[in-house]
């Protein structure tokens, strides 16, 4: 295990300096909406948190932190801040596949395509999606997420923005439960899937639903993508721990000990794999963990979109 407080000292100086945890700049991870005719005003704001664009570069990282876990490089962690932030940020963006961008950018996409189909007026601005912080959080780093939430939350309301969209539980818990409670600012958040409104019969078969943590205890949303699955023709198989009850994937675990968040992964996929059916999840971050077991996980969105088509 490295040192916690090596790594925890390591992304709020990237946070504090580049309002990301990885020190690169926005514009290097943040081109999925590009070649998007998505319009700039609207009753709502698309806010991904630029966490689904983050998981190719976690990805990347974690090989990284797996090589030297437990040997006498891991010290040398320390001395990661005192290099440039955008230097590391860039070279890391470069030595990222662009398969694996280009794969997770779809996801938002095909986002953008499901509030498109359920004629919600919303819009995007890059200029005003940003990170939301919340590892910081997760990390005990409670001065410094309090610092980039209000960053973040000011900027939101000099635009004047009131009601946002978010795509995954970290973002969504962030801004709907901590920014009210650390910055005072309240926001007006719904997560994309409670927005769904179409049905479908071209959906077939069975799925086995992973709850995301936030989703599932504390923002009690599990029921909204198993009801949103039903009206497409999918069931989804009962999982033994989800809800309220769900099992961790072990991803936030992964920047302090991938050998601990291989072992949670383990469990979690095994309870899974009973039910004997294809995994669907919700979160950047359990999408991108749970695929390293091997086993055949598809993100929320893109299985929305297929059955509608």
């Amino acid at each position: 295990m490295y040192n916690p407080k090596d790594i925890i000292d390591l992304i709020a100086d990237n946070v504090r300096k580049t309002r990301n945890p990885f020190g690169m700049p926005k514009f290097l991870c943040n081109r999925w909406w590009q070649d998007s005719s998505m319009p700039a005003e609207g009753d709502a704001l698309l806010f991904t948190g630029l966490m689904y664009q983050f998981v190719p570069y976690i990805e990347k990282s974690t090989r990284y932190l797996e090589q030297f876990e437990d040997t006498p490089w891991a010290d040398y962690v320390h001395y990661a801040k005192y290099v440039p932030n955008y230097l590391a940020g860039m070279g890391l963006a470069l030595l990222t596949p662009a398969k694996e961008k280009k794969r997770f950018n779809a996801i938002l996409q095909n986002i953008a395509k499901i509030l498109n189909r359920s004629n919600v007026d919303f819009f995007y601005r890059p200029e005003l999606d940003d990170y939301s912080g919340i590892l910081l959080y997760d990390l005990g780093d409670q001065e410094g997420f309090v610092r980039h939430a209000e960053f973040v939350a000011a900027k939101l309301k000099r635009a004047g923005v009131k009601t946002l969209i978010t795509v995954d539980p970290h973002t969504t818990y962030a801004l709907k439960v901590l920014y009210p409670k650390y910055t005072g600012q309240s926001f007006d958040v719904k997560t994309y899937f409670e927005l769904v409104n179409f049905t479908s019969k071209n959906g077939h078969g069975r799925v086995t639903l992973h709850d995301p943590c936030f989703y599932g205890r504390y923002l009690e949303l599990s029921d909204v993508p198993t009801k949103v699955l039903a009206n497409l023709g999918i069931e989804c198989v009962p999982v033994r721990n989800s809800g309220l009850f769900t099992s961790c994937c072990g991803g936030p675990a992964e920047s302090i000990s991938p050998k601990l968040s291989k072992e949670v992964l383990d469990r979690r996929v095994k309870e899974l794999q009973t039910a004997g059916a294809p995994i669907v999840t919700m979160c950047p971050i359990c999408l991108g963990h749970l695929e390293k077991s091997g086993a055949q996980v598809e993100d929320l969105a893109t299985l929305i979109v297929r059955c509608a088509a």
